[in-house]
């Protein structure tokens, strides 16, 4: 990667920690410039002429201390489009979860969720498995368990405004489900959403879903396809998600984001967010809590 380089450091907003001293040391270390403050003891950054080759070691030193570190090239680190994966990322929960608690096969499927975001289970083959358990529930438990039990990540709200204030155009893909993005996407205000189709006759889940699956390379191809229309490069782009489905886009997109990611997608992210929480992704374009717009 061609320099110059700008470093950020930042933690958590609701346990601001970040200490100055911290980053001037850093700073110092490695012949940076001027420590810009983004949110005071939440959020700093400064420019660096090249990539540190202690740069690993500092990172996992940072986490023990509750910081995450993000060193990326100056150039084109402020984005046009914001690609979001929903479940565990955009909200806190994962749906096909919740539905399953509801049908009174929770534990089961939520095993069956987690292998397959840890990429242990082909998604497409371990969707329609949960799927198939969902048969016979009510239609009518979506909109309770959208009501009831889903829940937004922090700095969601905020992300999606600013980058649509500064003409951003916002994406949200999902291997979950159209009932749930199409909500999700109108609370936080993404311009579009994408995800699978969950089939119901007379007013009850058949336990089967619309074909094809969006999986793992329908969000690389969700990334290609919007890109294209938008008269956009893939170095424009920024997307976020935790999961081994996440992982192609991840890996396409300009700066791609494992927000407090399974382990297998976290190894192969140089970008990773483990302490922060969505405004993260705010904080690494250069944004200050100054610019942020909320809904």
């Amino acid at each position: 990667m061609a320099g110059p380089f700008v470093a950020t450091l930042l933690t958590s907003p609701a346990r601001p920690m970040l200490d100055a001293g911290l980053v001037d040391s850093l700073r110092n270390a490695w012949g940076g410039g001027d420590a810009v403050w983004l949110e005071p003891d939440v959020a700093a950054e400064f420019s660096i002429p090249a990539l540190p080759d202690n740069h690993a070691q500092v990172w996992d030193d940072l986490q023990k201390m509750g910081v995450d570190l993000v060193v990326q090239p100056e150039k084109n680190r402020k984005k046009k489009m914001l690609l979001a994966d929903m479940d565990s990322t955009m909200i806190q929960q994962e749906c096909i979860d919740e539905l399953a608690d509801e049908a009174g096969v929770g534990a089961h499927v939520a095993d069956i969720t987690a292998r397959a975001m840890n990429g242990e289970l082909d998604f497409n083959a371990a969707l329609i498995e949960r799927v198939g358990l969902l048969a016979g529930l009510d239609a009518e438990v979506i909109q309770h368990v959208l009501a009831t039990r889903i829940t937004y990540m922090p700095g969601g709200a905020e992300l999606v405004a600013t980058m649509k204030a500064n003409g951003a155009y916002t994406v949200l893909v999902s291997g979950g489900f159209t009932a749930f993005t199409g909500q999700v996407a109108l609370h936080l205000g993404f311009d579009e959403n994408r995800a699978n189709t969950l089939i119901t006759e007379n007013g009850k889940l058949t336990g089967q879903v619309g074909m094809p699956i969006l999986g793992r390379q329908a969000k690389v191809d969700t990334l290609m396809d919007v890109t294209k229309k938008r008269a956009l490069s893939e170095i424009d782009v920024i997307a976020v998600g935790d999961g081994a489905n996440d992982l192609g886009m991840l890996k396409r997109a300009g700066t791609g984001v494992a927000l407090h990611a399974k382990p297998v997608v976290a190894a192969e992210c140089d970008v990773r967010i483990n302490h922060g929480d969505l405004t993260a992704l705010l904080y690494i374009q250069g944004y200050s809590k100054a610019d942020f717009t909320a809904l």
